[in-house]
């Protein structure tokens, strides 16, 4: 595991920026997305996946990379602490 600090989930980041006179009804609709579905990823119940990232980037102008690399960022970190991931032992080089 590397020192990283626990990387923000990218709905995080988006209702940070989140601009007050948009509603989230109305984005769901300009983003062609059910208002629960831009809830759960808001509140960072589920991941910003490559469809979102590129309905995102069009919507706000944002690079839909950006908004995957927060998302691998979060998972990964989250993966890291998971105390169930079983031990594996490196695959030894054989000659």
């Amino acid at each position: 595991m590397n020192g990283m600090h626990n990387p923000a989930h990218p709905g995080e980041v988006l209702k940070e920026g989140w601009p007050a006179e948009v509603t989230i009804t109305a984005a769901a609709k300009q983003l062609g997305v059910t208002r629960a579905a831009l809830s759960r990823i808001l509140n960072g119940h589920a991941a910003i996946s490559a469809d979102m990232a590129l309905r995102l980037q069009d919507w706000l102008g944002i690079n839909a990379q950006m908004w995957l690399r927060m998302q691998a960022a979060h998972d990964l970190w989250q993966a890291e602490r998971n105390k169930r991931r079983p031990h594996i032992e490196r695959l030894k080089q054989v000659a």
